[in-house]
């Protein structure tokens, strides 16, 4: 089934050159079908590349999807054109009364600063609160994840010496959860930040359970069922030459390892986690499909 999505945003036209079906708000209108309403709260600075990304996943799933983006309410986007904001974005205030089956939290460029310090972390907590009982599964990114851990568990991150970029090799530790039905015993996935969380930190009897982790960087998937979440401190999401542009835009100060063949910026990568994203944000959508309820007005009740 495809993504529905808004008629003129950008990233219709490249899903459709990519063969994603992608249905018009008028011919959602006439299905006779519950579609699943998930929320994007885009935190990332390109906010059109993410929504791609995003969608992209989504809109592979066999279900019909009805994708709403949010932003944080009085932050002022600087890198994302505000006509585009206006056009496509709602702020948080404005839907805080409304129910979701699902909400996506991308990961944002502020892990290097404490997160009290990020200057909407005040309704990044609200939000995360209000996702408790109005959304009924809730998947955080890189940054988002990190918030999300800390915020519901008081989890700490720590700084990194050096960024951990590149493509890992994780370990499926939970093959039999529901979320990683399929995916191999060892899998890559692409990583991008500045810090990183230690499972040690992770608080007994809270219920986390580490769904993978990779030896070179870490935790990667943490599952939070009292919360309905699930933690992602990495990017199955990333294109094949994100990694190369944030290389090129870090004027080469990082190099992502296990990325360019023979760690050479000058050869093409290949995408070796395409796959794997699919798949999870699959079984992500068809676990929200199962278990929500009919009436999406009974979430949270």
């Amino acid at each position: 089934m495809p993504i529905r999505i808004a008629d003129n945003l950008p990233a219709r036209r490249t899903l459709e050159a990519e063969g994603v079906i992608v249905m018009s708000e008028t011919e959602a209108a006439r299905q006779d079908i519950r579609p699943l309403r998930v929320a994007l709260l885009n935190l990332m600075p390109d906010k059109i590349t993410t929504e791609t990304q995003i969608a992209r996943l989504l809109g592979a799933t066999p279900l019909q999807i009805e994708l709403d983006l949010v932003r944080i309410s009085d932050h002022v986007s600087k890198n994302t054109s505000a006509g585009h904001i206006t056009s496509f974005y709602r702020p948080w205030e404005d839907l805080r009364t409304e129910k979701f089956d699902g909400l996506i939290i991308t990961g944002a460029p502020v892990e290097q600063i404490e997160f009290e310090e990020v200057t909407y972390w005040d309704e990044m907590c609200r939000i995360l609160d209000w996702s408790r009982h109005n959304v009924h599964r809730t998947l955080t990114l890189c940054w988002g994840a990190m918030a999300a851990l800390h915020h519901f568990h008081g989890v700490p991150k720590h700084a990194l010496t050096q960024k951990a970029t590149g493509v890992f090799s994780h370990l499926n530790r939970a093959p039999a959860n529901p979320l990683m039905r399929g995916l191999p015993d060892r899998f890559d996935v692409p990583v991008s930040r500045w810090s990183e969380l230690h499972g040690a930190d992770l608080p007994a009897g809270r219920g986390l359970t580490v769904l993978a982790d990779s030896p070179e960087t870490g935790l990667c998937l943490v599952s939070d069922p009292a919360n309905n979440a699930v933690h992602m401190l990495n990017h199955l999401e990333y294109d094949t030459l994100t990694l190369a542009g944030e290389y090129a835009r870090d004027e080469g100060r990082s190099l992502p390892l296990h990325y360019f063949p023979g760690d050479d910026p000058a050869a093409a990568p290949s995408n070796t986690w395409r796959g794997h994203g699919h798949l999870l944000f699959g079984n992500w959508i068809n676990e929200t499909y199962q278990t929500t309820p009919f009436d999406r007005e009974e979430i949270g009740g």
